[in-house]
């Protein structure tokens, strides 16, 4: 990231004098990065003197209940009052692995309402905008928010700061984001970061036993449904998808984080250049994309659903039935899959 250390002094100049009320906010859906860079750089602050709190809009998968301190992280779904306060009295205010303010949903209105408090990004998405943010830590070329934590902590306080619960947050969060080190943005400054975490104690196999194999028996059965009876090969095999209705997920007890994955299946098919997952709920159809190579989903979830996100990882939203928005996306994909460099 290009001026990292003025970075960090501005935001030491945020930070010291008297301690201040901090809301720490994750992403709707939060997944293991959100989660992991959320705790972990809560501790930062806490060890700097600030009164801190986590948020997250919605309820985080099953899969990371066992993380240390999310007991203490608010749900606002689930306390809305609560969360509301804290974004009210909040000073400083720090967005955490995604930098759309209206992904926080009902808490999207609250944090515009609140005025006096300094808006501080730490993401690796691209296009944030600038403008809502007092400062950005902002680096599409970090494998995860985790590891962009790690590096702003080891200039802002040392990483002495860390203890074990910290590094296993951060552990999860760069694990998950880069599918077990098999993702892009795999530097050796990552490595050199993950053999830090590996010294303040973190057991990896045990980790890696609880965020993959935590599993309900429902997710499981569910996950064999979907590869068997959902999974459409389009473009002569070059492209797959998957659309599951609310119907057919509640027949499998479905719980938040059960479809965590999903759409990665079909990249293992040797043709399949380009994944698509779609989610019904009540609101609109969720869109995941997944790619390898050169296909940049990025680039295609902007032009047809209004998404956004990495070149291999990124996502969108319909308002259309699942239906229409599945024509669309085979339509779509006809014209992104013709030759010219535009549609890469």
């Amino acid at each position: 990231m290009k001026d990292l250390e003025q970075k960090i002094e501005t935001l030491k100049g945020y930070l010291t004098g008297t301690p201040k009320r901090i809301a720490v906010l994750a992403h709707t859906n939060p997944d293991g990065d959100a989660i992991g860079s959320s705790l972990a750089w809560a501790k930062v602050l806490r060890f700097l003197g600030h009164e801190v709190t986590c948020l997250v809009p919605n309820k985080y998968p099953g899969f990371l209940a066992w993380m240390p301190g999310i007991e203490n992280v608010i749900v606002a779904k689930e306390a809305n009052e609560l969360a509301e306060q804290v974004i009210d009295d909040a000073d400083i205010i720090f967005f955490l692995d995604f930098n759309q303010i209206d992904r926080l949903e009902n808490l999207s209105r609250h944090i515009k309402d609140n005025t006096k408090a300094v808006r501080i990004l730490i993401d690796h998405h691209l296009n944030p905008p600038t403008e809502e943010y007092s400062l950005l830590f902002s680096d599409p070329t970090s494998c995860s928010t985790s590891y962009l934590v790690y590096r702003i902590t080891e200039q802002l306080t040392g990483l002495e700061v860390f203890d074990r619960e910290a590094a296993e947050s951060l552990y999860v969060g760069i694990m998950t984001d880069t599918g077990n080190f098999s993702f892009s943005f795999l530097t050796p400054g990552l490595f050199r970061a993950v053999a830090g975490l590996i010294e303040k104690g973190i057991d990896i196999p045990a980790i890696n036993s609880k965020v993959y194999n935590s599993y309900s028996e429902g997710r499981v059965r569910l996950l064999g449904y979907v590869l068997l009876n959902k999974m459409r090969m389009i473009e002569n095999g070059r492209a797959a998808y998957i659309a599951l209705k609310e119907n057919e997920m509640r027949r499998f007890d479905f719980q938040v984080g059960d479809s965590e994955g999903f759409v990665n299946y079909p990249l293992s098919i040797a043709s399949v250049q380009m994944s698509a997952m779609f989610i019904e709920t009540h609101k609109f159809i969720r869109i995941s994309f997944r790619s390898r190579g050169d296909v940049d989903v990025s680039l295609f979830a902007a032009k047809y659903f209004n998404g956004g996100g990495h070149k291999n990882a990124s996502g969108g939203k319909s308002y259309d039935t699942i239906e229409k928005t599945v024509e669309r996306f085979e339509k779509a994909m006809a014209e992104f899959f013709r030759p010219g460099p535009e549609n890469r």
